[in-house]
């Protein structure tokens, strides 16, 4: 980003050793291992209910590892204050209606919190930082609407912009762009691009491979419990990984994809 919203400023380096993600007693999934650093793009693919947003929560502490090593700056996830996570990593959910019809604004304001004093209200400079944010997106003109007014794409760019306002060093996107019309699409995937080129660290899935080939440095692929990869997106994104992925067959999958990603694929190196 630009000006005043550019990250903080601080580096840091995620890893997952070995990990084990799941819900109480159940796993999900098991022997995960990945780093990403600063200013690098990994994307994660995966079926619906393949343990994505799973991985997510459980990366950002939101869930507790069933095993293994998380660890943020060679520093165990679990042991950082969530003051200090907060004002590390942000994460942009799937877009979903509020309990509270809060103004636009007033949401994108709420990334701040992390990084005002206890009890402090947002000032002037954290308002502009808000609205900044939300021009990036292309949005600017909903910060006094009802956040449960607009259209899901709209909420979900406003979840973006209220990210980008926490100021991160590390982004975790979970399918940014699932309710997103194409012009938006890339919008947010140029805008993901800068964020890299600034220097951020960021992890996002998505169930659309050529946006992992558009913008991702490195590319995983989250299948039946176990992670292939993170590795360059033309070595692991094969035509046979992504037919066996979503269940499909070859022909399928190259009948769907643009014939750009297609013969970038069929260029990639044989398994």
């Amino acid at each position: 980003m630009n000006g005043a919203a550019a990250p903080s400023g601080q580096a840091l380096r995620l890893q997952a050793r070995g990990l084990r993600i799941g819900h109480g007693r159940r796993v999900v999934a098991d022997g995960l291992s990945l780093t990403i650093g600063p200013g690098e793009i990994v994307a994660l693919l995966g079926p619906n209910g393949g343990g994505k947003t799973t991985l997510f929560r459980t990366l950002l502490g939101l869930l507790p590892p069933l095993g293994g090593q998380l660890l943020l700056d060679g520093r165990a996830v679990a042991d950082w204050p969530r003051r200090a996570l907060a004002q590390r990593i942000a994460y942009v959910p799937q877009a979903t209606t509020s309990h509270f019809g809060y103004a636009v604004l007033d949401m994108v304001l709420m990334g701040r919190a992390a990084r005002l004093a206890p009890l402090a209200q947002p000032q002037a400079a954290d308002r502009a930082l808000a609205l900044q944010c939300l021009a990036l997106l292309g949005v600017e003109q909903l910060a006094g609407r009802n956040h449960n007014e607009i259209s899901g794409g709209e909420r979900q760019l406003v979840l973006i912009a209220r990210a980008l306002a926490q100021q991160p060093a590390l982004l975790v996107m979970d399918e940014p762009t699932a309710s997103l019309d194409f012009g938006n699409q890339q919008r947010v995937l140029d805008q993901i691009g800068r964020l890299r080129d600034g220097g951020m660290a960021v992890l996002l899935s998505t169930h659309q491979p050529e946006h992992a080939l558009a913008v991702a440095d490195r590319l995983a692929l989250l299948h039946e419990g176990r992670l292939i990869g993170p590795g360059a997106v033309e070595e692991i994104a094969t035509v046979q990984r992504l037919a066996a992925l979503y269940r499909v067959s070859a022909q399928q999958l190259i009948e769907r994809l643009p014939r750009s990603w297609s013969e970038r694929m069929a260029r990639a190196p044989a398994e």
